[in-house]
């Protein structure tokens, strides 16, 4: 970066700082109000658990049913943008007999790097639970709604050493209907819709649940890489237990100005950085990588390929843009010369009938996939028929089916 846009950011920086500043105070002196505790899912290995959270006002976002007015869903929507935050609050964990205590930055996150207790009993289904207290904040004598004490229950996945594999996937366009490449139809997904409105890619579900399975003796861990907010976290976190998407450590980003980024981090860079996380924390697991064609993931994976040799068993690419043949093809080429196949397929079982081959998943959950696939394009219901194009009773077939593009939003 340029020492004048180093300069700039910096300055920008500091004014937003001394802003958030005077208005925390002004909040601190009309009382803060019930304070909420949101750990994020973490990760790990044997040696270390990372565990992610943030400390906010709970600002009273409704749970989402399926009879949500578009209203409803708009406010909710507001409120997680409009998130406060409870910067520099002490936060205490306790694994085990392992206790640790942090200060939240002046976005309210917290981070913590535990070392797990010997003799930590062995989690079959990898998840293990962090108790979360929250110790002290600033203005906590000052709030009239202080509780007698906030805690929380942080998980952390953390996989057996003889996991078949891993696997690091997309949610955008690749588990969750989003459409980037539509920004009226994206705007209407992300601002109207809420988790059990939102639409799951057609056997999405019963394939990931496949993949989680493997087909070795243990199960294997899924993580998701996105471009979405942290602020998003509660709303990502119900579509996956809604839609019964298998859990995993979600790597999204924090928006806003840094010294070193102006509002949002690169994708590219973003998405990298995730993927070589995880390869650093399991350097003796081997990587399955999920993606779509609108964000370059075959280009980020392609570099993947190349940077590690052998951590990649395969990479599967959802096509759901104008990927050019002759570029796709080209990109499979690479990655099949370092012994990857990089497949762009039109819907979820073709990535299926692939991983079965492979002996990524049981040739038997082929049929669950298929059936999966004929659900999710089952008739919508009357609220995506107001939020979604198309015509009353249509199957969703007709417009929302694998490797099809949805009409322009004002094709009716």
């Amino acid at each position: 970066m340029s020492d004048w846009k180093s300069a700039l950011l910096g300055a920008i920086h500091n004014l937003e700082q001394f802003y958030d500043e005077r208005k925390y105070s002004l909040r601190r002196r009309l009382g803060l109000g019930e304070i909420l505790l949101q750990p994020y899912l973490g990760y790990g290995n044997q040696e270390r658990f990372y565990l992610k959270g943030r400390v906010l006002n709970d600002q009273g976002i409704s749970s989402a049913m399926d009879d949500d007015s578009i209203w409803e869903n708009l406010l909710n929507m507001y409120k997680r943008y409009q998130s406060r935050e409870i910067p520099y609050a002490r936060v205490r964990a306790r694994l085990g007999d392992v206790v640790q205590e942090v200060t939240a930055d002046e976005e309210g996150f917290f981070f913590f790097e535990l070392t797990p207790p010997a003799g930590l009993p062995v989690a079959e289904d990898m998840w293990y639970d962090v108790e979360l207290t929250l110790v002290d904040y600033p203005g906590k004598s000052q709030n009239p709604a202080e509780p007698q004490e906030v805690t929380a229950t942080g998980k952390v996945i953390a996989p057996t050493p003889d996991a078949q594999f891993g696997v690091i996937s997309d949610i955008d366009d690749t588990v969750m209907r989003t459409d980037v490449l539509d920004l009226v139809a994206m705007a209407r997904n992300t601002f109207l819709m809420n988790s059990r409105t939102r639409l799951p890619f057609a056997g999405v579900a019963a394939f990931y649940q496949a993949l989680r399975r493997g087909t070795g003796e243990s199960l294997n861990p899924i993580f998701y890489v996105s471009s979405s907010m942290w602020n998003l976290y509660d709303m990502l976190y119900d579509f996956f237990v809604v839609r019964g998407i298998p859990l995993g450590p979600l790597f999204l980003v924090d928006a806003g100005i840094t010294r070193e980024q102006f509002i949002m981090p690169g994708h590219r860079r973003h998405k990298i950085a995730a993927i070589e996380t995880l390869l650093a924390t399991y350097p003796n697991l081997k990587f399955i990588l999920i993606g779509d064609s609108t964000q370059k993931d075959p280009a980020i994976y392609l570099e993947i390929i190349e940077k590690h040799p052998g951590r990649i068993l395969a990479s599967y690419i959802r096509d759901v843009a104008l990927l050019p043949h002759q570029k796709a093809e080209a990109m499979a080429q690479q990655a099949r010369e370092h012994g990857v196949d990089m497949l762009t397929v039109k819907d979820t079982l073709a990535a299926a009938v692939h991983a079965a081959d492979h002996g990524f998943i049981d040739p038997d959950a082929l049929d669950a996939i298929a059936a999966d696939t004929e659900e999710d394009r089952k008739a919508p219901t009357p609220l995506e028929q107001a939020v979604i194009p198309g015509r009353e009773g249509e199957p969703r077939t007709a417009q929302l089916s694998d490797g099809e593009s949805m009409p322009p939003a004002n094709s009716d």
